[in-house]
């Protein structure tokens, strides 16, 4: 199971769920791709993690948005239309009946089928491969009141052009590297800070922090346009508080009043604790009016 925020419910019917590789649907089991696949291969790839709500996939044309701009980024064709990605999104979802809540889809798109193991996308010889794998997952209920211990590891979100942080990646060992530091740390998710030493995001989510009424967060330069990221920003800038994306420190976190982290997953999460610096042993006033602004924007673009 996953830690701190990716902390989620076990089901057992995912041991049978339905699962889509290029189109086609199989069990769980017999879902595969070649060992010649690019993104086995070479990471070479992009990826985007969806949530159900109300039995629609929450915020996809942001998400179908992101994965495109990403896939031609890298010169990737993905091969279908958007419109026609959408229908096997609902297609797979409806062949294991999942109508409701409680769902997270996770939705690749690699390079294709290699002739043989060389990084070269001329030697390519497949269309694009999408797969496709919804889950019955919810997060643990307690995801949204438990305090995050997090931890600063020496792994930097690097300059755009050595990876650009905005691309969404098959290829994540610096932020597994980051997540291994933190837990062997005792921590439920690393802090990473940016080239110049500015505190850029989490391996898997994104942070703010609250400071004398507004709401930090940094300038994006180094993180993943992340789709929750930007929603949190709009709803909060809608009711009327104060964000702001800009440089901030290490010292900044330890003395602010509240902190948190956001991602599809989870949605929002309060952070307790930095580096073994105390920002609160309870969730604080301004993560639990997000929380309630978040989920309000949430139904209402799941609605109908």
């Amino acid at each position: 199971m996953g830690k701190g925020t990716h902390s989620y419910v076990a089901d057992a019917r995912n041991d049978t769920v339905i699962i889509d590789v290029n189109g086609e649907h199989f069990p769980r089991d017999e879902a595969k791709v070649s060992v010649f696949d690019s993104g086995f291969m070479l990471g070479d790839g992009v990826w985007e993690g969806l949530r159900i709500h109300n039995g629609r996939i929450a915020f996809l044309p942001q998400h179908l948005k992101r994965l495109y701009r990403g896939a031609k980024a890298i010169a990737m064709d993905v091969g279908i239309t958007q419109d026609a990605l959408t229908k096997r999104l609902y297609a797979v979802l409806a062949a294991n009946g999942m109508t409701g809540d409680g769902v997270h889809i996770r939705l690749m798109v690699t390079r294709g089928i290699r002739s043989t193991p060389y990084q070269d996308p001329r030697v390519v010889i497949s269309p694009a491969t999408i797969v496709i794998i919804p889950e019955w997952k919810d997060p643990v209920p307690e995801t949204a009141t438990n305090m995050l211990n997090l931890y600063t590891v020496h792994v930097r979100r690097g300059y755009p052009d050595v990876q650009d942080p905005k691309l969404n990646s098959h290829s994540k060992l610096n932020c597994i590297t980051a997540c291994v530091q933190a837990t062997e740390a005792g921590a439920d998710e690393a802090l990473m800070l940016d080239p110049h030493g500015f505190v850029a995001t989490c391996n898997s989510t994104h942070f703010f922090i609250v400071v004398d009424g507004e709401v930090w967060t940094s300038t994006g330069d180094y993180c993943l346009d992340g789709i929750t990221r930007g929603m949190v920003i709009e709803i909060a800038r809608d009711a009327g508080i104060s964000v702001r994306e800009k440089n901030f420190s290490l010292i900044d976190v330890y003395g602010a009043d509240e902190a948190f982290t956001t991602g599809t997953f989870a949605g929002l999460a309060p952070v307790g604790t930095v580096d073994g610096r105390i920002l609160g042993t309870e969730r604080g006033p301004m993560v639990t009016r997000l929380q309630q602004l978040y989920l309000k924007r949430l139904h209402g673009d799941t609605a109908g």
